[in-house]
């Protein structure tokens, strides 16, 4: 075989068998195939489709052109994944709520992307927290603990980080086929026996139309389910921050409130039980999703899932004693003020792609490879769609390092709301697929 055969073949619009798409994967990961041609499949790919066979053949060989874990544990490996999105810090309810349901999370999570916040990113903002572990560190951390959230190695599926690298200076990003392949790649390598996908849709998503979001999700559902992991996903929404905050430091402070009781975020607790159940269901746990939420619900309610997340955090270097004392070590930024309202009314619209563009601007994300972020910097308080607003009812508070940034970010965050009279909330779950 040689990659340009391949290629031909792709332009041609025929597609390439099971074994030529493992060839070009393992000669991403090897070298063998060169940066031009990496260039070229991904565009003949996004023109063309691999179709439901090729997309199974191309999530298989990137996950097998790395480190695949391998499990002897006494209960089920499953994991969640979000497409992204504001506000959206479920993983750090979830992981632990599940391990304390009996399952094992081995949770390899990313940065943030364009608008959208990074998981790492969050749990960075503890002190001493550690992404990067062994292979062999992550095992013994998810079998003592049930959890472990942490960064991909360079050995977990090197031919997806390769092709991702080409995707993002080709314009290839879009492909669902190949956005499929990259997220699927990454956590089959984990050794899961059950996915369940959270797939935003709305002003904030990478996909922002319904059908779209629908297509992609079906496409991971059925592409999961043909490499032989069981998956469901819901098609969840982002046409406003899911939760109160946006910004790292912040939203570990909102997961700590829904964790020890200090004050329940709807929206993040509903999500977490949702999908939870979902996952208990999926991996027969629990014999329905309705009985598996309610078996989430008791994890969070009880605090069960709070001392998982506080053995966690100690295992991977932050502070004894983060659960107890979380204010302590948690950053704060210099200048906090409330964002008046840009009219009096009820919210009614909510660019939330904005939202996540203006906490990167506050210093909270990356604009560039390189970057440092300011764990501190962010957004609390968010009103949503339905919120009554004006005078002495702010739509939320900023968050920053000084007077010069928490202006410009006033100004950003009244940009990206729209006031006007009564308007129904959206739905949180617009739809599951199974």
């Amino acid at each position: 075989m040689d990659a340009r055969a391949i290629l031909v073949k792709l332009r041609d619009g025929v597609r390439p068998g099971p074994e030529e798409i493992a060839w070009f994967a393992r000669g991403l990961a090897s070298g063998a195939v060169t940066d031009s041609q990496a260039g070229a499949f991904a565009m003949a790919v996004c023109q063309r489709g691999l179709g439901d066979e090729g997309r199974v053949a191309l999530t298989l060989a990137m996950r097998d052109s790395g480190d695949v874990l391998d499990w002897a544990l006494p209960g089920p490996v499953v994991d969640k994944h979000s497409t992204g999105g504001i506000g959206d810090s479920i993983s750090l309810l979830l992981a632990p709520a599940l391990a304390a349901c009996g399952v094992y999370v081995p949770m390899v999570s990313g940065r943030g992307l364009g608008h959208t916040g990074g998981t790492l990113d969050k749990l960075e903002s503890i002190p001493g927290y550690g992404v990067e572990v062994s292979a062999d560190r992550l095992g013994g951390i998810v079998r003592d603990i049930g959890c472990a959230i942490i960064g991909a190695t360079g050995r977990i599926a090197p031919a997806d980080k390769r092709l991702y690298a080409v995707r993002d200076v080709t314009g290839t990003v879009e492909s669902i086929d190949l956005i499929t392949a990259s997220i699927l790649s990454k956590k089959l390598a984990a050794g899961l026996q059950g996915l369940v996908l959270d797939v935003k849709v709305g002003s904030g998503a990478f996909m922002q139309a319904p059908q779209d979001a629908r297509a992609l999700a079906r496409a991971l559902v059925e592409t999961a389910k043909g490499a032989g992991c069981p998956t469901r996903a819901l098609i969840t929404d982002m046409d406003q921050p899911l939760a109160l905050t946006a910004g790292n430091a912040l939203e570990v402070a909102e997961v700590m409130d829904c964790l020890t009781g200090g004050a329940i975020t709807q929206n993040l607790w509903d999500l977490t039980v949702a999908l939870g159940g979902e996952l208990l269901a999926l991996c027969g746990v629990q014999p329905d999703a309705a009985r598996g939420g309610a078996a989430i619900a008791e994890a969070l309610h009880r605090g069960h899932a709070a001392e998982r997340f506080g053995a966690m955090v100690a295992a991977l270097g932050g502070p004894a004693d983060f659960v107890e004392n979380w204010r302590a070590h948690l950053p704060e930024a210099g200048v906090v003020r409330d964002v008046p309202a840009p009219a009096e009314g009820r919210v009614v619209a909510v660019d939330t792609g904005a939202v996540g563009l203006a906490v990167v601007a506050l210093g909270g994300g990356r604009q560039r490879d390189g970057d440092r972020i300011d764990p501190s910097v962010g957004y609390s308080a968010l009103t949503h769609i339905g919120d009554k607003v004006g005078p002495g009812q702010p739509i939320g508070r900023v968050h920053a390092a000084d007077d010069a940034a928490a202006q410009a970010g006033v100004q950003a965050l009244q940009a990206a709301y729209r006031v006007g009279g009564e308007v129904d909330p959206p739905p949180l779950i617009h739809e599951r697929i199974a």
